[in-house]
């Protein structure tokens, strides 16, 4: 017996969030509708509680991401997980990001209430000239952390890493980071909201600092940090009309598309987001534009590119399914 095959594309609504160094470009560079002039994040694909997008149109208008996870599973084809795995967003980093750190799964399970943890990735959509990412730290034992962040020896303690438009990052749990004022960058990750802050630059948010974790952020930093020459890769010159894999991941398989002269391939994964992050063109016929997410489900069949534009593309590695 043939198995049915799921047609539907799945156009998801962003949902929006304000932060207080968040800015206006998600509506001036993407369209969106913006609830306000520091609107920092645009959660594109999730079914997270903090942020559950809504199916834009077609057969399941209306319904949320989470609904579909609990409601037609067989959309997302037999993986072994409790919940929709990754979350899709955009950044836009009008002021620097607090100094972070994000936990792994068996700390997040114990201390987060059966949270996942944070493994994440980013790929830089615009950076200013000269842009720096903080990556990393000098410390080599947890006692030397641990004095420089007493004494708030930020410059001597963080590491900070030259970008540009193109790179991909990856950011496993542990490693303190922050992402600058001037860089917009998609981000994939986990579905996970937990994030733990080491400095924060003295900003107020309601008139009060916004809250510190600096006990979960020692128990969970990496130390000595990971090697950066394995984090950081350039990819604004891969080739045309082939998936360029961006990383291997124990939670995400991401790759870059650059859609030139037309693609056509087989959706043969569990489910395959999409996000569109450049230009514009077909797909089997249907419109697609810079800002668009969707998700491609399990059996999905045929998918035809065509048109100018760049994609970012993701779905989870073998051992999820089953």
């Amino acid at each position: 017996m043939m198995k049915q095959q799921n047609n539907s594309i799945l156009f998801l609504e962003p949902v929006m969030k304000q932060m207080v160094w968040g800015g206006s470009r998600l509506r001036d560079e993407f369209g969106y509708v913006i609830p306000g002039e520091d609107t920092g994040e645009c959660w594109a694909v999730s079914a997270h509680p903090n942020g559950d997008c809504k199916i834009r149109s077609g057969d399941f208008e209306g319904k949320t991401l989470s609904e579909l996870w609990d409601n037609e599973r067989a959309l997302f084809g037999s993986i072994a997980v409790d919940r929709f795995p990754l979350l899709a967003k955009i950044i836009d980093a009008k002021e620097d990001l607090s100094i972070q750190v994000h936990p792994d799964d068996q700390y997040a399970k114990a201390y987060e209430n059966g949270s996942l943890g944070k493994t994440e990735c980013w790929y830089i959509l615009d950076a200013p000239r000269d842009a720096k990412l903080v990556i990393g730290h000098s410390a080599r034992t947890k006692e030397e952390l641990a004095n420089r962040i007493a004494r708030e020896q930020w410059s001597e303690l963080l590491v900070k890493v030259p970008v540009r438009k193109g790179d991909f990052i990856q950011i496993d749990p542990g490693t303190v980071h922050a992402i600058t004022a001037g860089i917009m960058i998609l981000e994939i990750q986990q579905s996970s909201d937990i994030t733990y802050r080491l400095y924060d630059y003295g900003r107020l948010s309601g008139g009060i600092p916004r809250e510190l974790h600096i006990k979960k952020s020692m128990e969970v930093i990496q130390i000595p940090t990971t090697d950066l020459n394995q984090m950081v890769s350039h990819c604004d010159n891969l080739p045309k009309d082939t998936w360029n894999q961006l990383v291997v991941s124990d939670y995400y398989l991401v790759w870059k598309l650059e859609v030139e002269k037309g693609v056509c391939f087989q959706q043969n994964f569990p489910f395959l987001i999409m996000n569109v992050i450049e230009g514009d063109g077909l797909m089997n016929g249907q419109h697609i534009k810079k800002g668009d997410h969707f998700i491609l489900p399990n059996l999905f069949g045929e998918v035809q590119l065509q048109g100018k534009m760049s994609l970012i593309l993701s779905t989870i590695p073998q051992k999820y399914i089953v």
